[in-house]
């Protein structure tokens, strides 16, 4: 049961992710956990601020004795990606999160559990409240819709926040430091049709790609795992070349910055055609699992005789929309040769969804370098294009380039080191964080990364280990205590 977490230590942050837990904060529905999070600073009779874009900002005066220390942000996301299992009843605009201890780990039933950043904004929200703690000025910044664009803070205004150093509490590797992070841009495509009626002599199917990983698309882009929507288009172009299978409907995908788990088709298929078609399918299955049996073993392809629709997708946008997502780039472009183990540059075909009148194609390309991120997003548009849709680039923000030799980060390797014994790893994340965007606007910023370890972030099997809730929280604390003088 979710109130099992509340026995959970240090209980401040457990309760505060509980609560937050309870609150539905799907991306761009976030009206309920602003309000929970302003009523939340004003009960602490502290300043806080609600801006014209909806960040929400708390502001808490230094204890006594620690004034003349630099200010710091600490900084996270309200919103949580709102994924589910195909057979899991859940509405992430009224429903709570299911949280469960399961042995080492804190996960959620048949959902994503949003401690990607419930557990920052938890944390923030444990420091605001404390009142044994020792800190200089604290600042605790909560953006808006990280997670669909980072509008949050694109649209942050100069001048409101008095700090000097920004701690995001963003990352998901106890232990690690981030100084760096990849850019982004969505890169998506069109098609419109005009559906056409289906001929009399078909049998109809609804076909399944489940049981992928998926993941996010930042940190589990190069670990091999299959994407829904290529696996089914392989499928469907084979299908179509060998039975004359017709495409009704498709759905796959269902986020930007997920790596897609799933996707489901409606087909039909000439009578005469069905049971080589049926035995087709389940050879297909085979061989797809054979070629993810390590990346990822739950892989499944279904197939269920259904009603036979009455409209079907044209044959030539069929036939475009087949090869736009055969020739779309996906997964690693390029690991990068200045930071080990890295992906330089990616892309992740994330959504393929057609409505009945057009087809839409979702892609989000990351990099390190701009230049490359723009590189393969023009790329991309050109093969959509040549497909005969409609293409667009939009959303771009820039990456966050490291600075080894910030003073945030020699002064929080000491500090680790003195308190556990060991220098923390310093490393720059393929993955976007708010950090370059926010950096552009306050310029001035020492800027740094870290959080609690979590596990398959933006999708259902999303965890976090307990036990690093206390370290990275501990490490905060101490952080705070020896904040830089001005």
């Amino acid at each position: 049961m979710a109130k099992d977490i509340l026995t959970l230590k240090p209980e401040s942050i457990w309760k505060n992710f509980y609560e937050l837990t309870q609150i539905p904060r799907p991306s761009k529905k976030e009206e309920k956990v602003r309000a929970f999070l302003k009523k939340f600073g004003e009960d602490l009779k502290l300043e806080t601020i609600v801006d014209e874009i909806g960040n929400v900002i708390i502001k808490k005066p230094a204890t006594e004795g620690m004034e003349d220390r630099k200010g710091i942000i600490l900084q996270g996301h309200m919103d949580m990606v709102p994924q589910k299992n195909s057979d899991t009843e859940h509405d992430f605009e009224k429903d709570p999160i299911d949280a469960y201890i399961d042995g080492e780990w804190v996960t959620a039933k048949g959902t994503t559990l949003g401690a990607d950043n419930g557990m920052g904004v938890a944390a923030g929200m444990a420091v605001l409240e404390a009142t044994d703690i020792v800190h200089g000025p604290v600042e605790v910044l909560i953006t808006m819709d990280e997670e669909t664009g980072m509008t949050g803070a694109e649209n942050l205004k100069a001048g409101v926040l008095d700090g000097d150093i920004l701690m995001n509490l963003d990352s998901e590797d106890e232990g690690e430091l981030y100084i760096g992070c990849a850019g982004g841009v969505d890169t998506n495509g069109e098609f419109t049709y005009k559906a056409e009626k289906t001929p009399e002599g078909m049998a109809a199917y609804k076909l399944a790609v489940k049981g992928l990983k998926g993941g996010h698309s930042g940190l589990d882009i190069h670990l091999g795992r299959g994407n829904a929507n290529k696996i089914m288009n392989v499928l469907l172009m084979k299908a179509g070349e060998k039975y004359g299978v017709r495409l009704s409907e498709i759905n796959g995908g269902s986020l930007r910055n997920a790596i897609p788990r799933e996707s489901f088709v409606t087909v039909v298929v000439p009578d005469d055609k069905k049971a080589d078609f049926e035995a087709f399918v389940g050879e297909f299955e085979a061989i797809a699992q054979d070629e993810f049996k390590d990346a990822d073993p739950g892989l499944t392809v279904t197939i269920e005789s259904t009603d036979v629709p009455a409209e079907l997708i044209d044959e030539k946008t069929q036939a475009n929309l087949y090869q736009a997502v055969a020739g779309c780039i996906n997964g690693v472009v390029k690991m990068s040769e200045k930071v080990k183990g890295v992906p330089e540059t990616s892309t992740n075909l994330a959504i393929v969804k057609s409505d009945g009148k057009k087809i839409e194609l979702c892609t989000l390309n990351r990099s390190l370098v701009d230049d490359d991120r723009d590189k393969v997003s023009a790329e991309i548009k050109a093969i959509f294009e040549a497909a005969g849709a409609k293409a667009i680039s939009q959303g771009a923000y820039p990456g966050w380039k490291p600075n080894p030799d910030s003073d945030i980060l020699k002064e929080m390797k000491e500090i680790y080191n003195n308190k556990y014994g060991k220098v923390p790893e310093v490393k720059v994340i393929h993955a976007g964080l708010e950090c370059g965007i926010l950096g552009a606007t306050y310029t001035n910023w020492d800027m740094i990364s870290f959080g609690p370890t979590i596990r398959n972030p933006h999708s259902p099997d999303e965890m976090v280990k307990i036990d690093t809730v206390a370290l990275f929280y501990e490490f905060l604390l101490e952080t705070l205590k020896h904040a830089p003088k001005k």
